[in-house]
């Protein structure tokens, strides 16, 4: 099941949405803004079917456009093109749900700057979702990230001696139905050679649909 709200946070988040088929070059002001953790996001793509639209500062469009026109050295030099040669090319699945799978609550919100948080949920200017021990040590947390107020994307991360318990997708979920309760639609993105986070997200409620999302992010 669709909902607007995606329409809305991907015309919003890239600039254009949705598009016909094939590759277009796009662009925004928001790639020349910091984003969600006071960081630029140059480039940012996302792929449904056969359509991709690819979002970049508005006076690197020309540029991007003529690098296009030959797919397979894009990714490569896209970095460059969008002024940050140094940077990584970040290839994801890109994941969405209106449906979260009904599993248990398990994590309590918090704010981010309380004591034996990791430095990544710390970048978070909004409560986090936790798991702690029976001690206060951290198990397990999940963050969101705000991009516009139509789509927010779930991070998730959890200490290696608490993996295989399950916290890591009853997170998700929980924090999934926080974010549609705000008037949202969460979304969540890995790598797409990352099968343990491949596994968390469809046991989540947060179905492989074959899209796909690149962009050029800080190392």
């Amino acid at each position: 099941m669709r909902d607007r709200r995606l329409q809305l946070h991907l015309a919003t988040w890239l600039g254009r949405w949705p598009a016909p088929a094939g590759l277009h070059v796009v662009g925004s002001w928001r790639r020349s803004q910091p984003a969600w953790d006071g960081r630029l996001r140059p480039a940012i793509a996302v792929t449904a079917g056969t359509s991709t639209v690819l979002s970049v500062p508005t006076d690197r469009v020309a540029a991007v456009r003529d690098l296009a026109r030959r797919p397979d050295t894009l990714l490569p030099t896209l970095p460059a093109a969008v002024g940050e040669p140094g940077w990584a090319v970040h290839d994801d699945v890109f994941r969405w749900t209106m449906a979260p799978a009904p599993l248990p609550e398990v994590g309590e919100w918090v704010a981010p700057t309380i004591l034996g948080l990791p430095s990544w949920l710390r970048l978070f200017d909004r409560p986090v979702l936790v798991v702690r021990d029976d001690q206060g040590r951290y198990l397990a947390g999940v963050g969101i990230k705000r991009h516009d107020q139509f789509g927010h994307e779930l991070a998730v991360g959890t200490v290696p001696s608490a993996r295989g318990r399950g916290l890591a997708r009853r997170l998700v979920a929980q924090a999934a139905r926080r974010v549609l309760d705000e008037g949202a639609v969460p979304t969540y993105l890995h790598d797409r050679a990352n099968a343990a986070s491949a596994r968390v997200a469809e046991a989540a409620g947060f179905p492989d649909r074959g899209w796909r999302s690149y962009g050029v992010y800080p190392s």
